[in-house]
């Protein structure tokens, strides 16, 4: 417990210091880049503040191995040892269009399981943190929805689709819009896991193979808040699960079966 404390602390040291750096290029007219695809951009404040998260991080724990999106890092989450898993914007998309939803992100995990996770959103004003003790909002406890009727579910696909794939974007959109109260899309995983964490959506799908440093933080915030996580088949979700289903634990099968049919 006091190890998993300790990283918690120091993943929220390492979040607030690269989202300051990824905030003093935001709406700065920064160039942007792209990587493999038209909407696959990075940015300058990406990989600079990455360097900062892993800066704070490998002055408390200089032996653990690093998951980056950006540069040379690891790519994949070791199965054995600790390990830091950072992605310095979620929402690189929303941040280079001047939209506000995007975070830093820095999870700490052992044996592939994470112990603390923090989403820092300085645009937003929101700080998301996960826990031994649970999840906290800007230092509130906070936990999943109680509601129970999908009919007044918000729900968000997440997590986007290739040019490839758009037919089970589109098919997903369907089954949420004809299951459930209302959808939402906001264009970054890791804030829209924290909602559901927070309770301000019941839940979100994808069927793709989601990169690790766009969820394990956020699942991380749904389960400490009392919600589920599963992959497609209802399993518990893993850093390598194919697909994610996060919701408040109520009608997570409806939520299953609106991607299941598609993927």
């Amino acid at each position: 417990m006091t190890d998993a404390v300790d990283r918690l602390a120091v993943a929220e040291r390492a979040a607030r210091a690269g989202a300051e750096v990824a905030a003093e290029g935001f709406r700065s007219g920064i160039d942007v880049e792209t990587k493999t695809g038209k909407t696959d951009v990075v940015t300058e404040a990406d990989r600079a503040a990455q360097r900062r998260v892993i800066e704070v991080v490998t002055e408390e724990y200089p032996d653990d191995a690093i998951v980056g999106e950006e540069e040379d890092e690891l790519k994949a989450v070791p199965d054995e040892g600790d390990a830091w898993i950072i992605d310095p914007i979620d929402g690189t998309n929303n941040y280079v269009r001047d939209v506000p939803v995007w975070t830093t992100s820095v999870a700490a995990v052992r044996d592939g399981d994470p112990v603390a996770a923090v989403n820092d959103c300085p645009a937003l004003g929101d700080r998301f943190v996960a826990g031994p003790e649970g999840t906290r909002l800007n230092g509130e406890s906070v936990s999943v929805s109680d509601r129970t009727d999908p009919e007044a579910f918000a729900v968000a696909p997440t997590i986007w689709w290739d040019f490839d794939h758009r037919e089970e974007y589109a098919a997903v959109c369907r089954e949420i819009v004809e299951r459930f109260g209302d959808m939402r899309r906001f264009g970054c995983a890791q804030v829209t896991l924290g909602m559901v964490a927070a309770g301000s959506l019941e839940g979100t799908v994808t069927d793709v193979v989601p990169n690790p440093w766009d969820t394990v933080a956020g699942v991380y915030m749904v389960r400490q808040a009392g919600g589920v996580v599963t992959d497609l088949d209802g399993n518990p979700w893993r850093h390598d699960s194919e697909g994610l289903v996060a919701s408040n634990g109520e009608a997570h099968d409806e939520l299953l079966a609106a991607v299941r049919d598609v993927a």
